[in-house]
Order: structure tokens, then C-alpha cells, then sequence
């Protein structure tokens, strides 16, 4: 049976949810689920904007197949090619073979890639390019090409008459929707504003200079409404969602205090850790703490691009850091973190290298500041090291309250 959603007069959301998926792209964890959101505008010219993921398609054709009322498809909208958005590509061509696919010349190449589809390019499909329009009848089209937010090939669709944005995969979030559609349906600061972060610093924060020229793009636009490919839509505090991107993509800390992530082995450098986070609270210092060998890497890196502070405390293994940080400091790196004040605690029985194989790994990143009071474990903290560890509380304190 369909389920759709209504948007505005001639929009709905034919999309579908997924709580049995366990974890996105195989590497991050879902145990909200995901949604894949979907939309068909009815005007002289019917046009769906992106398909689904293939564990939702049916559901996602069914909602197709009522919204059009007996109506045939006339545009496919393909804003982004990734499989969990164009799975059902070929299921609408066999449905409806006289729709024709409104994509950029990335598209085109990818999609032959991923799909085995005799298309005519002459009847098939409409190549479009920046500020190009389409008309659809009432409504008129405009295209943004918005690459590597987050693959090469992403463009984003405004509509000037509703005045909404299609943003692909720009401001979306974690999360199946249950029941509601819009972000001011639900308390999205409390409940969900950890998934938007989430979301935008795995999927899309390795590519900051590339949201802020999308950014610039968009202050030219009326948009009341944004229709991101996963998550809520905004309609009222639109504004949130854009000041946290332009925040998110500078790579600005979001609030001051610490992020502390450590990897114990026997629980000696979490023993260190904890005192730390103690001595910082004792200053009035936020701290957020987290074993890297339990807390999946994505919920750690949305933090580190949250907190203007981050500390790193790691046993050494194998005269190496110890694996899950090493795994965590190589996936922040990867992500393109700066901007941050990094303090480091080391830990070795017979050697201590963790701690200058983690200076080395986050120099070669822009703007860190990595302080010089390392504490350096021999296998557990002395009553001697206490005052090390006030002396990195002091100067993580100090350097909080100057931001």
C-alpha cells in the first residue's frame, strides 16, 4: 500500500524508510534506519526528482505509481547517482518508457557505469549545465552543479516558483522518518541535530571549500523550502541548517571544550583520560569522552568537528599506535580536520610511540595547535604524573576560555 506524504499543492514525498539497514555505505551506523527521499511535482509536466535505494524500491514505486493518478512520467530528475538514489532507475524505464532523464554530463557517464540502459540521447535523456532552466509548465527548473558535495557528478534543482531547493544530498541527516517530514515537526535541536552533524562531517566534511562555493551559489536564491535526499525538510528555521553548514565547512569549532578519545588496552589509559576529563570539569571546561575501541568512528568524528579542543590518549602496539586510534586519527585526517588545539597522551610498557606517531599523523593537517605538555605512561599513571596531568588540564582550560 502507498504511503506519500504531501508538500505543497502539486509536490509530495514518494520516497521510503529503512530501519532494517544496520550500516550506510558499509561503514557507518544507522540504528535510526535512513530514509530515501524522493519527490514528484504535478504540473503540465509531471518530473520526479531521484529514485531510491533497491531495499526500498518497491514501495518507492508503489508511491510513484498513486501520486501520478494514472498520469505518465514525463522528467527523471537525477541529481545524484549514487546507487542508494538510482537503483530504481531502470524499473521506472520499464514503466514508463517515454520519461526522460534530466541529468549533467557527469551523470550521463556515470550512469552508464553503473547501469547496462539503451538510452537515445536524443529522446532519453536532457544533458543540462549550470544555471540551465527547464520548464515544466507553472514551474521553471533552475540547476546547480554542485561537485563533490559530496561525489564529482551532484547537482541540486531550484524551483522559483515554490521557492524549494532540491539539495541532494546538502543537508541531510541520519535517521528513518517516523511519520513526521519537516524538521519543526520534531525537537531536531534535542533529537536529531546529532545525526544532521554526524551525517554532514562523514558524508560531505572532507569537502569544506567545496560547500562554501555551493553556499555562495544559494545567497542568490529565495528558498523557503530544501528537500534533502535524506532526513527531515526545512521549511521554518531554514537558517539553522545553513549557518550549521557554513560553520561545518569552514572547519569552526561549533563550541568550546574538549573531546576526549582514548584506546586502552588494559585500562590504564582510560584511567588517565578520566582524570583528565575530572580536572577539566573541576575548571568548568565541557568534555565529551569516548573509547574508540567501542564508539563507532563517525559518531568521533562528528564530535571532533564539534569541539574546538581534542585529546588523544593511546596505548602503543606493536611499537605503533594502537588500532582503533590509529584507524580513528587516519579517518580524521582523511576528513580534512583543522583548526583544532590537539593535547596527546601516550602510553607503552617497553616503548612509548604512540604519542609521536599521532604529532606526526595531525601535523600534516591545517592549523593544529598541538600542545607541549604530552604525558608520556609507563605502562600506568604514577602519583607523580597527576600534576602532568593538571598541567594539560591548566593549558587545554586556558586556551578554552580564549577562543
Amino acid at each position: 500500500m502507498h504511503c506519500i506524504k504531501t508538500i505543497t499543492d502539486d509536490l509530495v514525498w514518494v520516497g521510503a524508510n529503512d530501519r532494517r539497514l544496520s550500516m550506510f555505505e558499509g561503514v557507518y551506523p544507522v540504528p535510526g534506519g535512513v530514509s530515501y527521499n524522493s519527490f514528484l511535482l504535478s504540473d503540465e509536466k509531471t518530473v520526479l526528482f531521484d529514485t531510491s535505494d533497491k531495499a526500498v524500491r518497491y514501495r518507492f514505486l508503489e508511491n510513484v505509481a498513486f501520486a501520478l493518478g494514472g498520469r505518465s512520467l514525463d522528467y527523471l530528475v537525477i541529481q545524484h547517482i549514487e546507487p542508494d538514489h538510482s537503483a530504481a532507475i531502470e524499473d521506472l524505464l520499464l514503466r514508463y518508457p517515454g520519461v526522460k532523464l534530466v541529468c549533467n554530463a557527469k551523470t550521463a557517464v556515470y550512469m552508464k557505469q553503473f547501469f547496462n540502459l539503451d538510452l537515445n540521447p536524443e529522446t532519453n535523456v536532457h544533458i543540462v549545465g549550470e544555471n540551465d532552466t527547464l520548464n515544466t509548465g507553472k514551474h521553471t527548473l533552475h540547476f546547480i552543479m554542485a561537485p563533490m558535495v559530496h561525489w564529482p557528478e551532484v547537482m541540486l534543482t531550484y524551483d522559483a516558483v515554490g521557492k524549494i531547493l532540491f539539495s541532494a544530498d546538502a543537508f541531510g541527516a541520519f535517521g528513518a522518518l517516523n511519520g513526521a517530514l519537516f524538521s519543526d515537526e520534531v525537537d531536531y535541536e534535542k533529537d536529531y541535530m546529532d545525526e544532521f552533524r554526524r551525517y554532514y562531517t562523514n558524508i560531505v566534511g572532507k569537502y569544506g571549500a567545496q560547500v562554501q562555493t555551493l553556499m555562495k551559489k544559494l545567497e542568490k536564491f529565495d528558498i523557503q523550502i530544501a528537500c534533502p535526499l535524506h532526513g527531515f525538510l526545512w521549511r521554518r528555521d531554514l537558517s539553522v541548517i545553513l549557518d550549521k553548514y557554513a560553520l561545518w565547512s569552514s572547519y569552526q569549532p561549533e563550541d568550546r571544550g574538549v573531546m576526549i578519545a582514548y584506546a586502552s588496552i588494559y585500562g590504564n589509559t582510560e584511567n588517565a583520560a578520566e582524570i583528565l576529563a575530572c580536572r577539566l570539569q573541576d575548571r568548568g571546561v565541557k568534555t565529551e569522552v569516548f573509547d574508540v575501541s567501542v564508539t563507532p568512528a563517525s559518531e568521533i568524528i562528528a564530535a571532533a568537528f564539534r569541539w574546538s579542543h581534542l585529546v588523544f590518549a593511546s596505548a602503543t602496539y606493536n611499537a605503533g599506535i594502537f588500532v582503533p586510534m590509529d584507524n580513528l586519527i587516519n579517518d580524521l585526517t582523511a576528513h580534512n580536520i583543522q583548526n583544532r588545539t590537539v593535547a596527546i597522551i601516550e602510553n607503552g610498557t617497553w616503548v612509548s610511540a604512540s604519542g609521536s606517531l599521532i604529532r606526526e599523523k595531525l601535523e600534516k593537517c591545517k592549523n593544529i595547535t598541538i600542545l607541549d605538555q604530552t604525558v608520556s605512561i609507563k605502562s600506568s599513571l604514577t602519583e607523580a604524573q597527576l600534576q602532568e596531568i593538571e598541567a594539560m588540564a591548566h593549558s587545554l582550560a586556558h586556551t578554552c576560555r580564549e577562543l
